[in-house]
């Protein structure tokens, strides 16, 4: 890899693959040498993070979307001196609040119950703006991510996300550059909660993207791989 390029670790939500970030990897590996970490083997964030820094170099720039998000802060918080840069994706610094906890696990108990498809497609609305859901091809990209991870991948990564640690108090520490990103229309981690991480972190750049949901990197690919274009090159 020549000097100029970064490794750039590029971290899924849940439950999703390396697909999500199919237009990154391709459009952006000549400033960089892109991999995707695969998280649905693990059941907490603490071990998604210990596996990511298993498997990257030394020092490398991670871009985590959701419950990718949620590993790349903790990642900062064990191995700051690891972090070239971070990039934060509709994602969220606060804990599971009881509410999301309990529908978490009624899900995974549907699922469990052979009822893995409906949960799946009841998702879909707080994950992807509303004039996507009629656009057969891309729920048909997203679902095939889903039913890849599995009813046990989604489990354990339910398991993670209900056990996230708080970040906020973090944040203040964080001297990487950091990019901060979200759909303007994402329903699940609204632009709020990326202006109190932005607000929070030394320097932060944040960025809405707009029409676009939870899922930025797929709804709005050309947007998010030049905003990590030049989050990449900014020095």
């Amino acid at each position: 890899m020549p000097a100029d390029r970064s490794a750039l670790v590029l971290l899924p939500g849940m439950p999703l693959d390396a697909a999500l970030w199919d237009h990154q990897v391709r459009h952006l590996a000549d400033v960089a040498d892109p991999r995707v970490v695969e998280l649905a083997g693990c059941d907490s964030i603490a071990a998604m993070a210990d596996l990511v820094l298993s498997e990257a170099p030394g020092r490398f720039a991670v871009a985590g979307l959701s419950m990718g998000g949620y590993v790349a802060l903790e990642i900062l918080r064990r191995a700051p001196e690891r972090v070239e840069r971070a990039a934060l994706l509709d994602t969220n610094a606060r804990p599971d609040s009881t509410e999301a906890t309990a529908n978490r696990r009624e899900a995974v108990a549907l699922a469990r119950q052979g009822r893995f498809g409906q949960v799946i497609r009841a998702a879909l609305p707080r994950l992807i703006h509303p004039d996507r859901l009629s656009d057969e091809s891309f729920v048909r990209a997203v679902l095939a991510q889903m039913e890849r991870v599995g009813i046990d991948g989604y489990a354990r990564e339910q398991e993670a996300i209900i056990n996230r640690p708080d970040s906020r108090p973090g944040l203040p520490a964080i001297r990487c550059p950091v990019l901060v990103a979200c759909g303007r229309q994402d329903a699940l981690t609204p632009p709020a909660l990326h202006e109190e991480m932005a607000d929070a972190i030394p320097g932060a750049r944040l960025v809405l993207i707009e029409d676009c949901g939870h899922l930025a990197a797929m709804e709005q690919p050309q947007a998010v791989t030049a905003l990590m274009r030049d989050w990449l090159l900014r020095r």
